[in-house]
């Protein structure tokens, strides 16, 4: 075996490592969050706060946040527009909170952790000032434009030992939990094919806002699947994307788009639209192996499928519909992940290296980056 084949054997190892502790999580391993290491003593719930409400998974995450008290301490929300602020501080989920400009939120006292939920221009600014404050922060996807910033930011918070917890959305979910589990345990063989598609339909006023970044739906939404796809096979050796627009008389947006992941000896396929009529009915993973396949189809709520050539993980051969217990809440669990690290119950699943070969990907797939630095 090559020294670049061993590199990327050792990168899958890793990135299967991770795939091991979301699946433990999900069986509910490790210390109940609200006390210190299993012991009865109380942790008092992290002192948070939210900067910017551009972001779309902006609102959904503060009311996550505000459903588990127990957890989290909301201090404030700081969103430096003031008519925007205006217009919302009296909305779900932001109403009754303190609002605030950013300055005023990175200076309260005791303040642990930050939620990064800006347009997507001004994520890793915000990130690294946070960063910078010594803060843990919960950043929303994707990472930026620059993977050279990501790498800045990424760095500084590794040298400071500060968790970054990037927003895609599925890394709790217990269908991808469970897919990530059955390929950590070997029960697909060796996996030869990775595919996804993460499709909707938006109208004229989200286009025009999409049609800002190169990557349209594959920056939007491929993302999330890219980021599956890693955590299943590793860094991949070579990303193309095929990036196409189905109205270009009236906007620029790169609405239908195709990435292609090449591995040694597999290859990964993600597609997303935003002019897919139901697109969310079509939405899937699927995970191929020379033992096994496994399917989530749809994703949310999701239904899972796994078949099997032999025996293993306690199914019979053949072909099984899988019982999960139902997501309580797209963003339950990875927040509730986040207040365990936050208070030192747990290393945090997914770490930066992870998150940089994810946003690399994500770049090349989008026909932002040309090659690695």
């Amino acid at each position: 075996m090559s020294e670049e084949q061993n590199s990327r054997s050792a990168d899958r190892r890793r990135f299967l490592t991770v795939s091991s502790a979301a699946a433990a999580a999900v069986s509910g391993a490790g210390p109940a969050i609200g006390s210190a290491g299993g012991a009865d003593r109380p942790v008092p719930p992290v002192r948070i706060g939210q900067i910017g409400t551009r972001h779309a998974h902006a609102a959904g995450k503060m009311a996550t946040l505000r459903k588990f008290p127990e957890l989290f301490e909301v201090v404030g929300v700081a969103e430096d527009d003031a008519r925007r602020r205006d217009r919302l501080q009296n909305t779900d989920p932001w109403k009754g909170l303190t609002w605030m400009s950013s300055e005023e939120l990175l200076a309260v006292p005791g303040l642990q952790a930050v939620m990064v939920e800006t347009d997507i221009d001004e994520l890793l600014s915000t990130a690294e000032r946070c960063i910078d404050r010594g803060l843990h922060i919960h950043l929303d996807k994707p990472a930026g434009t620059s993977l050279e910033d990501f790498q800045r930011v990424c760095r500084k918070a590794d040298e400071r030992g500060r968790c970054i917890q990037m927003g895609y959305m599925f890394r709790s979910n217990p269908a991808f939990r469970f897919v990530f589990d059955a390929v950590r345990r070997g029960w697909l063989g060796d996996i030869f094919h990775v595919h996804g598609e993460m499709s909707k339909k938006v109208g004229r006023t989200q286009r025009q806002k999409l049609a800002r970044y190169a990557g349209g739906s594959m920056f939007e939404l491929g993302c999330h699947l890219i980021d599956a796809v890693v955590a299943v096979l590793g860094r991949p050796q070579n990303v193309q994307g095929h990036l196409r627009g189905t109205q270009p008389e009236s906007d620029d947006l790169m609405d239908t788009c195709l990435a292609v992941l090449e591995y040694p000896r597999a290859i990964a396929t993600v597609r997303s639209s935003v002019c897919e009529v139901d697109g969310w009915r079509r939405r899937q993973f699927v995970v191929c192996g020379t033992r096994g396949t496994v399917v989530i189809q749809p994703l949310e709520p999701f239904r899972v499928q796994l078949t099997l050539e032999t025996d293993a993980g306690g199914y019979r051969r053949g072909t099984h519909a899988i019982s999960l217990p139902p997501s309580t809440g797209r963003y339950d669990g990875d927040l509730q992940h986040f207040a365990h690290v936050i208070c030192g119950q747990g290393a945090a699943e997914y770490d930066t290296a992870h998150d940089l070969a994810v946003q690399e990907a994500v770049l090349q797939a989008s026909g932002m980056s040309s090659g690695r630095s």
